[in-house]
């Protein structure tokens, strides 16, 4: 899986979540991941997850770390794995660097508010997949935090590195181990 730090700042509007939104803008042709800072509203004309449309829950960040990831060849139940995956690898980093978190679903929690946002869904071609982590989390329209205003993490692009790095590798690792067993 193909990775890539996006350094231009990037409002994220959910209309990003679709085919080739990772081809057609930055040239990335196949499986890949990528991470980019930016604002965060997602309105309900623009919402993936109808249960969010029913309870009239849009979504607000004013900086959000966002990831998205086209992978081909995947079903929906295996899309939804693979967010859940990138939701415990960022769990697992967030750790290591010291806070305590929870997690409910692809939902992570600090203290009893929310740090993510994370959906999957399937296009005609491919799994999508955008999870999202406050990084400031002033106006958002739920109990939240973010990662520097609340977590002290100063270091987000190298937070986003470190997440897309463990997660293609991880991903790559359980191709190969497949291909390492006898069938019976």
């Amino acid at each position: 899986m193909k990775t890539k730090l996006i350094e231009q700042e990037i409002k994220y509007e959910g209309f990003q979540l679709a085919p080739h939104w990772i081809y057609k803008n930055f040239k990335i042709q196949g499986d890949a991941i990528v991470a980019f800072i930016g604002e965060c509203e997602v309105k309900l004309t623009e919402m993936v997850d109808i249960e969010d449309v029913i309870n009239n829950e849009p979504i607000y960040s004013k900086s959000m770390l966002s990831f998205i990831s086209e992978q081909f060849n995947v079903g929906l139940v295996e899309g939804v794995f693979r967010q859940r995956l990138l939701i415990c690898i960022i769990k697992e980093a967030l750790e290591q660097r010291g806070i305590k978190l929870t997690r409910n679903g692809d939902d992570l929690y600090w203290n009893d508010k929310k740090l993510t946002v994370s959906i999957a869904t399937k296009s005609a071609t491919s799994v999508l997949i955008h999870t999202g982590i406050n990084i400031d989390s002033e106006g958002a329209p739920v109990r939240a935090c973010g990662l520097t205003n609340d977590l002290g993490i100063t270091d987000v692009e190298n937070l986003a590195l470190e997440i897309m790095k463990k997660y293609s590798e991880e991903l790559d690792d359980i191709v190969l181990a497949s291909t390492k067993v006898r069938g019976v």
